[in-house]
């Protein structure tokens, strides 16, 4: 790493109405470096990097960039595409993509004229396919992005990061999607790029890979920045509790004993629209006070298990029970009557019909209910004693059980739909990448409901891509490749990964 300054954040503010969201931080970034930005959900990350980006205006503060004459320069605030040609790249943890473009096309939008563009478009291909074989990051460049995984599209914002050549990287959650061996060689193909000057700030809640991966460590809390330290005189202990002010909190898998069967799957075959909605003679069991995580490689099958647990995908092939019993309509409704909860993959676009308040979001799934409506009309003091009383045993944080349901932070988004999840008692849940994008006590949050519902006699699906979340919540653990589901019978980290990649029999 280079001593050298390349990237100066000097008492940067940001507020939105009466809250703090960035309180004067500075920041410096080193020529080569990989600085860890560290903190809670709502810490402030994002924002200061927004501002960096240019995508939020700082009520206060200013930027400095190295240019190529080696002088620091200001760089004009609230302009991205200025901040683009400075060389800052920025992959977002929420994805930025055209759904309705190819991969190669969303990857090449705004790098060049239009007329430019198909003129060297065999030129343009085969630099992004150069990316690709230096980092690993596979990516179907012809499909269209609405139809790729949420893994592939990770992927594609970094291919297109990447691709306009950027001097400093801003990497939002960038392992969130990937399995260790694939988040082992981003950071080894990030650590090339680095020796030959790229600066990297990256932001993650995963310790093990910023305790591997980074040269420096930069943490905010409620704003501000708290605290930095060279990662070689830090530990995991020390950053949790910098991140939250207090002893980080934990979660621990106590042994029970299996109850009955609630959810059987016999070689269940499902018909998708590509690989990753498929699934090819499918079998699993899933006990009461049960834990069953699925690993796997995003795009293998996940989601044909989900929209199958969700009954929103019926089986070509095979028997689905539960209890013991037969499900033959696979519809939502149907699937919600059988006793299955569902917290789904994507919780802004799945999981919350953002225009609407946090208490109808509550409620969503029971609006026949008659304490919520009643002769065709809904009972609104009732649904709003209802938010309000789940609000405070979830502790949903945000404008009010009356604001909208897209105002709230993602850690709140997904406490709320765990309220409406865990309040109808379901017999099983089907847990679709519950802490993705969350921070750490966020998490510990969602880990300890899922542990009370087994307590309880509940069995839960847990879908992750998050091998270390698996490994420690998971009573057995089935590997997903290819839509086949393989039972696990080793505790080797590395051995999993294999199987998630589908080289180890």
């Amino acid at each position: 790493m280079n001593s050298e300054i390349v990237l100066s954040l000097r008492n940067l503010s940001k507020r939105f109405g009466s809250v703090v969201a960035v309180d004067d931080v500075d920041l410096d970034l080193h020529r080569g470096e990989v600085l860890a930005l560290l903190g809670e959900n709502g810490a402030g990350k994002t924002t200061l990097m927004n501002m960096l980006f240019g995508h939020y205006l700082p009520d206060a503060g200013s930027v400095q960039l190295r240019g190529a004459d080696g002088r620091m320069h200001d760089l004009p605030l609230g302009h991205p595409q200025l901040a683009l040609e400075a060389g800052i790249g920025m992959v977002h943890q929420h994805f930025t993509l055209a759904e309705n473009l190819t991969a190669l096309d969303n990857i090449l939008l705004g790098a060049e004229p239009l007329f430019r563009l198909r003129r060297n478009r065999a030129a343009a291909r085969a630099h992004v396919q150069k990316i690709i074989s230096d980092t690993g990051l596979v990516a179907p460049l012809d499909e269209a992005v609405g139809r790729l995984s949420v893994g592939e599209r990770q992927r594609v914002e970094i291919l297109k990061a990447l691709y306009r050549n950027a001097r400093i990287l801003v990497l939002d959650e960038p392992t969130a999607v990937l399995t260790p061996q694939e988040a082992d060689a981003l950071f080894e193909n990030i650590g090339a790029m680095t020796r030959n000057g790229l600066s990297v700030i990256f932001i993650s809640h995963k310790l093990r890979e910023v305790l591997a991966f980074s040269d420096r460590i930069a943490v905010l809390r409620h704003g501000r920045k708290v605290g930095e330290m060279p990662t070689s005189s830090a530990d995991g202990q020390s950053i949790a509790e910098m991140m939250v002010g207090a002893q980080a909190p934990t979660t621990a898998l106590e042994p029970m004993d299996p109850g009955q069967v609630l959810l059987e799957l016999r070689d269940i075959s499902v018909k998708g629209g590509s690989p990753r909605e498929s699934l090819h003679s499918a079998s699993l069991i899933l006990h009461a006070h049960e834990i069953v995580g699925i690993a796997g490689v995003s795009g293998n099958g996940q989601t044909g298990l989900a929209n199958l647990v969700s009954g929103l995908a019926a089986p070509s092939a095979g028997q689905f029970l539960v209890a013991g019993r037969p499900i033959e309509r696979f519809t939502p409704r149907q699937i919600m009557d059988a006793g299955i909860g569902r917290i789904p993959e994507d919780r802004h676009k799945d999981g919350v019909v953002g225009s609407m308040t946090v208490a109808e979001n509550l409620i969503i799934e029971r609006l026949d209910a008659p304490e919520f409506r009643k002769n065709g009309f809904l009972r609104r003091a009732n649904i709003r004693a209802h938010a309000e009383k789940l609000g405070a045993a979830y502790d949903i944080r945000g404008p009010g059980v009356d604001a909208k349901a897209q105002l709230l932070s993602g850690g709140n988004l997904q406490k709320l739909i765990l309220a409406r999840v865990f309040e109808a008692g379901p017999k099983v849940i089907l847990a679709n990448q519950p802490t993705r994008g969350l921070d750490m006590g966020a998490a510990a949050e969602v880990a300890r409901r899922l542990l009370e519902a087994r307590s309880r006699g509940a069995g839960v699906i847990l879908i992750s891509e998050d091998l270390d979340e698996i490994m420690t919540l998971s009573d057995r653990i089935m590997v997903i490749n290819n839509g086949s589901l393989r039972e696990v019978h080793t505790t080797d980290r590395n051995q999993i990964g294999l199987m998630m990649a589908g080289e180890a029999a």
